[in-house]
């Protein structure tokens, strides 16, 4: 797994380094999060040993999960992107709304998780739906390491 995602580090960093540049930042997430998408799905088969049954099961279950991820994923695109664009030049008011609406995104991402795991444990014993997860909550983990280094804290 630790090989599985060094690639996905190395795929970001490689996109990365471009978020820093003001006029290419929303391209550049879009391609950061084109790779990340092409990647995901792969690091869960390469981690995930799942049995011909299961895998009939899972990865039509899985697909609709990161469709209603995706929705949620590019609302927090958006809200990182305005906050990039305008980050020196925020008031309380802009920042408030920009930090309510990133909670919100991220409320909706733990509600869509835990919608659906139930759906995974029905078609996986329960180490295997858990090691998903795990799966999951490192990649999202590694992405948000990676991003935390292109944006910008809030100026008082």
């Amino acid at each position: 797994m630790r090989r599985a995602f060094s690639l996905l580090i190395a795929a970001m960093l490689f996109a990365a380094p471009a978020l820093a540049a003001d006029e290419a930042t929303t391209a550049n997430l879009d391609v950061l999060r084109d790779t990340i998408r092409a990647n995901r799905k792969a690091l869960v088969a390469v981690n995930l040993t799942l049995t011909d049954a299961e895998a009939s099961q899972f990865w039509p279950v899985y697909d609709r999960y990161q469709a209603e991820l995706k929705a949620v994923n590019d609302r927090l695109v958006k809200i990182i992107s305005e906050y990039t664009d305008d980050y020196s030049k925020l008031d309380d008011a802009r920042a408030g709304k920009l930090a309510t609406d990133y909670l919100a995104a991220e409320e909706d991402r733990s509600r869509i998780r835990r919608a659906y795991f139930p759906d995974f444990l029905k078609i996986l014993p329960g180490k295997k739906a858990a090691r998903f997860y795990q799966i999951e909550n490192k990649m999202d983990a590694v992405i948000r390491y990676d991003l935390a280094a292109y944006i910008p804290v809030v100026e008082q």
